[in-house]
């Protein structure tokens, strides 16, 4: 199975506590480095967890209030001290130039790599990078400011070739690719050779969707259907509901809802208020209604 895992860097929310990390993630594809959010201190969580900053490839930023964006000055000078000279996609809101650009006039020449800004559509779903065998999209989710959720896919892989049998019925190597993608092979006396007798399955396609900030928004579902595994932020206990509702965020309960509704495989929480010492009443909360739920905890990995 192709490596698809995500770790926690943290998963706290704006109120800064010594209980959890503001929020951020690492998303590893197939050896493909990518950051989902950057709060402050996210270069020392990336050390912490023995994360190789040298593998990043991009960073996508949800949304630009500050516990989701400030660790971008430390994490470029970091990836400038270290020695950087590859490029670094940033796919955010472009108001985040009236940050960016400043920093990057003060670090001058010292920097030698380039960072490409990519901005995100707030409105509607967008795919935003796709090669052989990888897919991430974008979608709107439901906060104060304009706020975006992430889909990241790892496709599935065309079937495996079995020499021994591609040998023994001399199969032709320009035909070799029609048969990972699953035709028969027609010998040349008519014999056909079905293909699960040449192949073996690939690795099945695999999801992920992370969700954060947001009001409970179903209008998101159609975007998370069927995932292998969905972040979606708990910001409150049900107890909270009514403050929830007005500073656009979730109940653990509403997180669940949302899971149950797009039918996915798994459920993690996180954003956690700083109100809560103990986060185990937003698991049980989540858990009553969606019984496959986990907690975001830092350091914790997720395998897909």
């Amino acid at each position: 199975m192709s490596q698809f895992q995500v770790t926690i860097l943290g998963c706290g929310s704006a109120m800064p506590t010594t209980l959890h990390n503001p929020p951020s993630q690492l998303v590893n594809m197939n050896g493909k480095l990518f950051m989902i959010d950057c709060g402050e201190g996210t270069q020392l969580q990336m050390r912490k967890f023995k994360a190789r900053m040298s593998k990043l490839q991009g960073l996508f930023i949800s949304h630009l209030h500050g516990d989701h964006f400030f660790g971008l000055p430390g994490l470029i000078t970091t990836l400038s001290m270290l020695g950087r000279t590859n490029d670094l996609d940033i796919y955010a809101h472009g108001e985040i130039r009236l940050m960016l650009n400043p920093l990057l006039m003060y670090l001058g020449h010292h920097m030698q790599f380039k960072i490409n800004l990519i901005p995100l559509n707030p409105e509607g779903h967008e795919l935003l990078l796709e090669d052989e065998s990888i897919r991430i999209s974008t979608f709107p989710l439901k906060h104060r400011i304009p706020a975006n959720g992430f889909r990241f896919e790892v496709k599935k892989s065309p079937r495996r070739i079995l020499r021994e049998k591609v040998d023994r019925y001399q199969v032709p190597v320009e035909q070799l690719r029609a048969i990972k993608e699953g035709a028969d092979f027609v010998a040349v006396d008519g014999t056909v050779v079905s293909n699960n007798r040449l192949t073996t399955p690939g690795n099945p396609s695999r999801a992920y969707a992370y969700c954060s900030d947001t009001a409970y928004h179903p209008g998101i579902v159609p975007y998370i259907k069927g995932v292998d595994l969905l972040f979606h932020e708990a910001t409150f206990a049900e107890s909270e509901r009514e403050r929830a509702a007005e500073t656009y965020h979730s109940t653990a309960r509403e997180a669940a809802e949302i899971a149950k509704m797009a039918e996915v495989k798994r459920l993690v929480i996180g954003h956690y208020s700083s109100r809560y010492n103990e986060i185990g009443i937003l698991l049980k909360e989540a858990v009553e209604t969606f019984p496959n739920s986990e907690l975001a905890v830092e350091g914790k990995v997720f395998d897909l």
